[in-house]
């Protein structure tokens, strides 16, 4: 009896040649869609070393997709109210997007000094920002806002305990931005409703500050910033 091809395939393989052609083109397909998902997740990850600096400290780095600087001594952002004076001199590192999103970022500090400061920033200039994250005050921790339209305004929140590292989520919507904080990325509660002029580019990323001291060791973890549909074009295609 003759040994042809086929008995030659499915003796080494297994297989009859025509299914092992067809799961072959199965496979190339599957890689296909891996390589593409693949593709897809490198071209849109957010990436800190594609952000830039406003007020750049002398020392920092990006390790891990995370963002270490030592703050700058005697910096903050600070316009007029209550104490007459005006600053915009702390780091920034920011990118700038349009539209409706939420942002979220893991905040350890080794705080030192009276308002030692470290969080997200929302910024259209130096007239119009949001800052918030944690601040030092009087030894405590507290969830700290300002809120700057040509004059400044603060808000703290104490927390009972001192905790390793903190979360803050800001979600903008519409004329305003919702924040945020947790102990752990699952629970958070929200802490403020700020008003943020719509339809206009914003600065959103990481700031620092130091106003009182001589600087402390910031660290930035696992920054992301998520597109969300804008909400009255949701609403127009519900009638539509």
């Amino acid at each position: 009896m003759g040994f042809g091809l086929d008995s030659f395939v499915i003796k080494c393989f297994g297989q009859h040649p025509g299914r092992l052609k067809y799961d072959m083109i199965k496979m190339k397909k599957l890689l296909l869609i891996v390589s593409t998902l693949f593709s897809l997740n490198k071209v849109h990850a957010q990436s800190l070393e594609k952000m830039q600096w406003f007020n750049e400290p002398e020392k920092w780095e990006i390790k891990n997709n995370s963002l270490i600087m030592q703050v700058t001594p005697n910096s903050d952002y600070w316009r007029i109210s209550h104490y007459g004076f005006t600053v915009d001199d702390a780091p920034f590192y920011y990118g700038t997007y349009g539209g409706e999103f939420e942002a979220k970022v893991k905040l350890t500090g080794a705080y030192k000094a009276r308002f030692d400061q470290m969080g997200l920033m929302i910024r259209i200039d130096h007239q119009n920002y949001i800052k918030t994250g944690v601040e030092f005050v009087e030894g405590k921790f507290n969830v700290s806002t300002v809120v700057t339209h040509e004059k400044s305004d603060w808000s703290v929140l104490p927390l009972d305990k001192v905790p390793p590292f903190i979360w803050i989520k800001v979600v903008r919507r519409l004329d305003a931005v919702e924040i945020f904080y947790s102990l752990d990325d699952q629970h958070y509660i929200m802490t403020r409703n700020a008003p943020l002029q719509d339809n206009t580019p914003v600065m959103i990323g990481l700031m620092a500050a130091s106003p009182d001291g001589k600087g402390f060791e910031a660290k930035f973890e696992n920054f992301k910033v998520t597109h969300l549909p804008d909400q009255r074009r949701l609403e127009w295609l519900k009638t539509h």
